[in-house]
């Protein structure tokens, strides 16, 4: 019963890996429509970064591309501060001339998967999409009555219970139950998973359907809506879709096809891959691949800072705005912003717009990860760029990517 209990949550809060295929029988991608309304649209998602999930129709594309609107369960990206969502990652040793390595290239796991999956997973890369793109963001609930209902019913993420240790034998139903695209079967499994919880049940599904039904029918009548719940809530007596017929919308199932060249949809869609920042006092131009938060100062030695995770493989990118405080050389830079491991150093480098700058491998003060760190620094401040994930992530080129995106106008 335990590993029913499992699957079912990961129907509702994800946490597996799928993969889609062309499929008639595709019950995913819903329309919803009534007379004097834009046409909105509700599609049943997997939280997950697996690659595979990433084979969208044409048709989410399509939606995805007209709606004015990308609607979730809850802002994923106001979590990018709380929780680290990485597990696993090995112990960065240097070989004899100084270079950095770890022992293995083992793809390091997350809540969301792992690093050979996609950055983001599936919900987190549609409100990705939908802050670089320019489009209004919604959500149906708060982050603060997820987390305490996640915590309440004991489905709090943790290394153990939704990865490597989860019973790959209900992985595996819930991943099959879902690559059908039959979204009636998955609500039954997870009723009678349920079963033995009748109020759990009530709480987790029917009361929260009720509640996102309502929030989704009132930000429909003024605004084409594309909203991605868990694939869970769609079907069944107390589905979202029957609540939503029963508010008198029309719903109709959107086939899913696949054309052989990408269409313009689809290309559109993918081509919205960074968000940038420019930073009048600095003079600070920063590209993210996504929209970051801003953290507030009031306790810390910056003035500035901005985060930006890619929580499907656990990376994370930051920069910081230190007011230069009669700091003048390089190795007093270093000391203060750069603090190298033992058997580590930093290097100068000059800078692909112009200007110097420091960088290395960095072991922060109170943390046992350790990042990759560039240090610029202006007549007034000292700007630091940092980036950490896994394995891969930290043997790869993909910090100082993030790094030559980052510079003064």
């Amino acid at each position: 019963m335990k590993s029913i209990f499992l699957s079912v949550a990961f129907a509702l809060f994800g946490f597996i890996s799928v993969s889609q295929t062309n499929n008639p029988n595709y019950e995913l991608l819903w329309q919803v429509s009534k007379p004097g309304q834009p046409v909105s649209y509700l599609f049943g998602s997997l939280h997950s970064n697996d690659r595979r999930l990433f084979n969208l129709p044409d048709s989410v594309y399509i939606a995805l591309d007209q709606s004015d609107a990308i609607a979730l369960e809850t802002d994923i990206f106001s979590i990018f501060e709380t929780f680290e969502w990485q597990y696993g990652v090995d112990n960065i040793e240097f070989d004899r001339d100084g270079k950095p390595y770890t022992k293995s290239n083992k793809a390091t796991s997350t809540s969301y998967g792992n690093e050979d999956g996609m950055p983001q997973f599936l919900d987190a890369y549609f409100q990705q999409y939908c802050h670089n793109a320019g489009k209004d963001f919604q959500c149906l609930e708060s982050v603060e009555f997820q987390l305490g209902l996640l915590a309440d019913s004991g489905m709090v993420p943790q290394e153990g219970s939704f990865n490597a240790n989860f019973m790959q034998s209900s992985k595996e139903e819930m991943v099959e139950l879902y690559l059908t695209g039959n979204i009636y079967k998955l609500n039954d499994f997870v009723e009678s998973g349920l079963s033995l919880y009748p109020e759990l049940y009530e709480e987790i599904i029917v009361n929260r359907n009720i509640s996102m039904a309502i929030i989704l029918d009132s930000l429909m009548k003024s605004q084409s809506i594309f909203c991605a719940v868990g694939a869970g809530h769609l079907a069944g007596s107390a589905g979202m879709l029957n609540l939503l017929q029963s508010k008198g919308y029309k719903v109709r199932k959107v086939m899913a096809t696949y054309a052989e060249e990408k269409t313009e949809a689809e290309q559109k869609v993918k081509s919205q891959r960074q968000y940038e920042i420019y930073d009048e006092r600095s003079n600070l131009n920063i590209v993210f691949p996504g929209k970051p938060v801003e953290i507030d100062s009031e306790y810390e030695t910056y003035i500035q800072k901005w985060l930006y995770c890619d929580l499907g493989q656990g990376n994370k990118y930051e920069v910081e705005i230190h007011e230069r405080q009669g700091i003048n050389s390089w190795e007093e830079i270093a000391s203060e912003y750069l603090p190298s491991p033992k058997g580590g150093d930093y290097e100068k480098i000059e800078l692909p717009n112009g200007g110097e700058a420091i960088q290395g491998l960095a072991q922060e003060y109170y943390f046992d990860s350790m990042s990759w760190i560039r240090v610029l620094s202006t007549e007034e401040f000292i700007i630091v760029l940092k980036a950490t994930g896994g394995n891969k992530f930290m043997n790869s080129p993909r910090a100082f990517l993030f790094f030559d995106g980052v510079g003064l106008k």
